[in-house]
């Protein structure tokens, strides 16, 4: 597991860039060279600047790419399932750089897959159309550094009053416990950062107790990965779960192979 990195963080920690928010969207900028600075203010207006994007990407991509869009027409084969977290400023097409048709994609509060007990969910739904309609042949969870779901999963108490992001998060508790046994020495914002990590490798165990995405993993028929976005220096890592190298699946223990960091 990814919790071997708690030296790492801890290393680390003090050198870290400080967490600041963007400018508002009114502060920004596009390609077209209108940005929503020089918009009044009113939805209306904000919604000419999404006017003159869209028909920007029809003329620069679309009507470019005609050949490619036709043939979407027919059907999608997307090679990927992505699970990503909902977050504004972790767009995975924009990270990296999937195409219209190359990636079927759910995005949710902390980019967490529930286990088959806890029942339906939207993010189970769909991975049920990826893997057994769309025959994705891989599926690829996203996280990233300074995720709030994961703050949030972190802070909470046993007696905590529920909320639906609260409730939501919950699938994550295992990942929690095992972060806060390996790392309490640790400050809190060290320990969501190794959260981020475990949570993306709870996830990647739990996708394998729907039997239709087991089987397949067994066979070699599917792959599952991991991904971790660090935007505060803009640096990928991505691994693959080794199904034939053995795992632990009631300790929630796996191996993996095929490591990389991006940057």
């Amino acid at each position: 597991m990814r919790l071997n990195d708690v030296d790492d963080i801890q290393s680390r920690s003090s050198s870290s860039p400080d967490i600041t928010r963007r400018p508002s969207v009114s502060a920004s900028s596009n390609s077209l060279g209108v940005g929503l600075q020089e918009v009044t203010g009113s939805k209306l207006n904000l919604f000419d600047e999404l006017k003159l994007r869209f028909l920007s990407f029809k003329h620069h991509k679309y009507l470019e790419e005609l050949e490619h869009f036709e043939t979407l027409k027919e059907a999608q084969t997307p090679k990927f399932m992505v699970i990503a977290c909902a977050d504004s400023r972790v767009c995975p097409s924009t990270i990296l750089g999937f195409r219209p048709g190359e990636a079927f994609m759910i995005r949710n509060v902390a980019n967490l897959v529930p286990p088959l007990q806890k029942g339906p969910s939207e993010t189970n739904a769909a991975l049920e159309f990826a893997v057994k309609t769309l025959q994705v042949e891989n599926i690829l969870i996203i996280g990233h550094s300074c995720c709030g779901g994961i703050q949030t999963l972190m802070s909470m108490q046993d007696n905590s009053d529920s909320s639906f992001i609260k409730t939501w998060v919950t699938n994550g508790k295992n990942a929690k416990l095992t972060t806060e046994s390996a790392a309490n020495h640790l400050s809190f914002d060290q320990q969501c950062r190794l959260c981020e990590k475990e949570s993306i490798n709870m996830s990647l165990m739990n996708l394998l107790t729907y039997p239709w995405i087991k089987e397949k993993v067994k066979k070699e028929m599917l792959f599952v990965h991991g991904g971790y976005y660090d935007f505060l220096n803009c640096t990928f890592e991505k691994w693959t779960l080794d199904f034939k190298g053995g795992s632990d699946e009631e300790k929630g223990r796996f191996f993996v192979k095929d490591q990389q960091l991006w940057c």
